[in-house]
């Protein structure tokens, strides 16, 4: 799988640059912005119009930013597809393989662009939106913060179990997946319906292991509000702009470690289809 990662991020390393210094800039203003939210929250209390409105300066650099991403990310990945397909279409019929599988090889192989394009992404952000917050909490609110890191330990020792469990799912999916156009061509509703009932049943599998994962996460979301909002009460703060910061770091710690389950999913999902690649090469 690495090796796979290795060759596309060479050959098209100034590409991808460009897309993840963009996406560093995404993050380093999601970071910021509910601090100067909350400057702009006690500017409009004070009557400060000034220092008020500069957070509309902030909101609109954020969404240029995002946009330029955006323009930035189906140049580069639909690119990177297109010239990954043809040697690996190629590659496969020499070998001798059938036009199903090598459809179903080359439509798997799709996962590596999206890996750059969506999940990387997605997991930069997860961990500078978790990291960042939890900086910010250790400075805001000491107590909430250190809950949180407790959070994260035990997320630590959680997921490599997690990951061995998915491994074995989507290796099953994968298999099934990979002989579905075939047994498509061969046309026999007893097989058809078997393979369907099967796909569906390790589909209904990956999605529960994601549901509990969503209620654990939603269980670490109580405890850190119920102690936050309780110590704010009990200390009585008078800063608006304080307690939206608080309430805003909570909310990027918490959707952040939402993700964490999907990207497990993703990681053996991509994991699998690297080993069927890397052995037919």
């Amino acid at each position: 799988m690495w090796k796979i990662l290795k060759d596309i991020a060479k050959k098209n390393k100034r590409q991808l640059f460009l897309t993840f210094l963009l996406v560093a800039m995404e993050n380093l203003m999601a970071i910021l912005y509910p601090l100067f939210a909350g400057f702009a929250i006690n500017a409009v209390v004070k009557g400060d119009v000034l220092h008020a409105l500069s957070y509309a300066v902030v909101v609109f650099v954020m969404w240029t930013i995002g946009m330029l991403r955006r323009r930035v990310d189906t140049r580069v990945f639909t690119k990177i597809y297109a010239e990954m397909a043809v040697p690996m279409i190629i590659n496969q019929r020499n070998k001798g393989n059938d036009a199903s599988a090598v459809a179903a090889r080359v439509a798997l192989s799709r996962e590596f662009v999206d890996f750059f394009e969506l999940h990387l992404p997605i997991f930069i952000t997860s961990l500078v939106s978790i990291v960042g917050a939890l900086i910010m909490l250790l400075f805001l609110e000491i107590w909430v913060g250190i809950l949180g890191l407790f959070i994260m330990f035990i997320l630590v020792l959680w997921i490599p179990r997690l990951a061995k469990i998915n491994d074995k799912l989507y290796s099953k999916l994968n298999n099934r997946l990979e002989n579905e156009v075939y047994l498509i061509e061969k046309n026999k509703i007893e097989h058809l319906e078997k393979h369907y009932k099967f796909t569906t049943k390790l589909r209904i599998l990956i999605s529960n292991r994601e549901a509990f994962g969503y209620f654990c996460v939603g269980i670490f979301a109580t405890a850190l509000f119920g102690l936050a909002f309780g110590i704010m009460a009990t200390q009585g703060y008078e800063s608006a702009g304080h307690i939206y910061s608080v309430t805003t770091y909570l909310w990027t710690f918490v959707i952040s470690l939402d993700d964490m389950p999907s990207l497990i999913e993703q990681y053996s999902k991509l994991k699998d289809i690297g080993k069927r690649i890397e052995n037919e090469e």
